[in-house]
């Protein structure tokens, strides 16, 4: 009898390590890797690369501006188009991908996951991080001078200043807000918004990095930031 159960419990043990080799051998086979890399790491990492999949996810104006080198236009806010670009691509060679400052790439790399690519990496800070390490070239002629803007901070108001792009959804939420407050508060406030895209000199230059930022100016030193979407309370709050 005591051979009967130790055989089976032998059994019992057997078959639960295996099956729990089984177990982590699927994890490893389905596992993929989406890691963020800062722009040293990155620049490294597709140089390191012979055909590399380099994705750039900006419209097709903001991609015709600049870009890094062998990058593929695949416009993330053209959805079909997107997919359709991602279907050409080999699932099990290591994509790069990037946008303006982040936002679009996060979620790229995220649909990439979903479609089965096992190897993704996203350029932190995005085009932006990448322009101000001096890996790309100048900023593109054109927008607004820095003393242009120094002009527009040359009031006894506040100046509420509201660096977006077209593509933002919080950018978008926040205009009619701030199209209230330039009306509301116009005896006290300036309401001042660049289209960051349009102006990527100036938004390196005072170091924009994602959108909406918004900027409070007071006797032309800034006296309040914040990146992201505001209501119209907390906004008036900072303007009292």
């Amino acid at each position: 009898m005591k051979k009967i159960i130790l055989a089976v419990v032998s059994l019992v043990m057997i078959t639960a390590s295996c099956q729990k080799k089984g177990t982590e051998s699927n994890e490893k086979n389905t596992a993929s890797v989406y890691e963020t890399l800062d722009v040293q790491a990155f620049a490294t990492a597709v140089k390191k690369q012979g055909d590399v999949q380099i994705i750039d996810v900006r419209t097709p104006e903001e991609f015709a501006a600049g870009h890094l080198e062998k990058a593929q236009n695949l416009n993330w806010n053209a959805a079909e188009e997107f997919e359709k670009g991602i279907a050409q691509l080999d699932r099990s060679k290591p994509v790069y991908v990037y946008c303006l400052a982040g936002s679009r790439s996060t979620a790229a790399a995220q649909k990439l996951q979903e479609m089965g690519f096992t190897s993704i990496y996203e350029l932190a800070g995005g085009y932006q991080k990448w322009r101000a390490a001096g890996l790309a070239d100048a900023a593109p002629a054109g927008g607004m001078t820095q003393s242009d803007f120094d002009k527009l901070l040359d009031t006894d108001k506040k100046v509420l200043v509201d660096f977006y792009t077209t593509w933002c959804g919080p950018c978008k939420k926040l205009k009619p807000t701030l199209d209230k407050i330039a009306t509301e508060m116009s005896d006290k406030v300036v309401v001042v918004r660049i289209d960051a895209e349009k102006n990527l000199a100036l938004a390196e230059a005072l170091n924009v990095e994602g959108y909406p930022t918004l900027m409070v100016y007071e006797n032309k030193k800034q006296v309040w930031r914040y990146l992201g979407y505001l209501s119209e309370e907390e906004l008036k709050k900072q303007l009292q």
